[in-house]
Formats: structure tokens, sequence, C-alpha cells
């Protein structure tokens, strides 16, 4: 386990886990938000996108936390381990929530507000991303663990 991928709906508890495991294992971060996002609310290119990610992607040891659908096979081409959180709609929608008005590492700001297309992008994810997502996993040949809970996340770490 050094190449490691964390991926699921927004919500889901993705990047506190990312953050457990790495504190736990001493492997790298990299969260595709703070690459993605600049503090201005604006985005870099998709080719200063590809660029970074590739340069993480080239190291030995790296933890990337994101989903970024986009990118999702050539990360899972390169990595040794998915984590799949796999939770259900209002559990995701709830820890969106949960995180409203509170700074994260994982974003380089904070919202005040529960933004209304992360809102959407959660309803819609069972529909547009989840199916993509389980394709791509049957096609995978590294280690696969899916979570269905929050808790299933903690014990795991717990068990590091």
């Amino acid at each position: 386990m050094d190449k490691i991928i964390i991926i699921g709906c927004p919500g889901a508890g993705k990047s506190t886990f990312a953050k457990k495991l790495a504190e736990k294992t001493g492997i790298p971060l990299y969260h595709l938000d703070m690459i993605w996002h600049r503090h201005d609310r604006t985005t870099i290119s998709r080719d200063d996108f590809d660029r970074q990610l590739r340069e993480i992607m080239n190291k030995e040891k790296w933890i990337i936390d994101g989903m970024y659908q986009r990118t999702l096979p050539e990360r899972m081409r390169r990595c040794d381990t998915v984590f799949f959180f796999d939770l259900p709609t209002e559990t995701c929608l709830a820890g969106a929530e949960n995180r409203v008005g509170k700074a994260h590492s994982d974003m380089p700001w904070t919202d005040e507000t529960l933004d209304k297309n992360l809102r959407q992008s959660i309803i819609d994810y069972p529909d547009r991303q989840l199916p993509v997502i389980r394709q791509l996993l049957q096609g995978y040949t590294g280690e696969i663990i899916r979570f269905t809970s929050r808790r299933q996340a903690d014990d795991y770490i717990d068990r590091l």
C-alpha cells in the first residue's frame, strides 16, 4: 500500500479519512481540491492540473484524495489501493452540511452556506458518477477497500 486513491461522493468523509491515513502511514497526502482550486475561488487550467497530478503520481508513495472523475482511470492504473466510500446520499449531504462554516485543510476557502451546485452533485452522484466508478472498479486489479459507513473507515484506521 504505497500509491492510494480515496474516492466517493462529496461529503462522504474522504478527506477526513485521508488525513488520518496519512498520519498513520506517513505517506504524503495530496488533496485534488487544493490543486484545482485557488483561494480566490477560480481554478487552474486543466493542463496545469494534469501536469501537477502526473508529478504526484510519479513519486514513490502518495495518497490522493478526491474524485475528479476525468482523471480517475489514470489514477486507478497507477495506484495499488483504492479506498471507496460507498455511503448513502443522506449521509453525504449531512457531511457536506456539517462542513459549512468550518475551515478545512483540503479546501482553500470556507463556505458559509452549502453551495447549491455541490448539494446537487451529491444528489446526482448515485445516477451520474456511481455507475462509472463501479464499472472502473470491476476492471481494477489492485486492492479495493469499500466502506459503507464512516464507522467502518474509523475502525480501519484504528486497526492500522
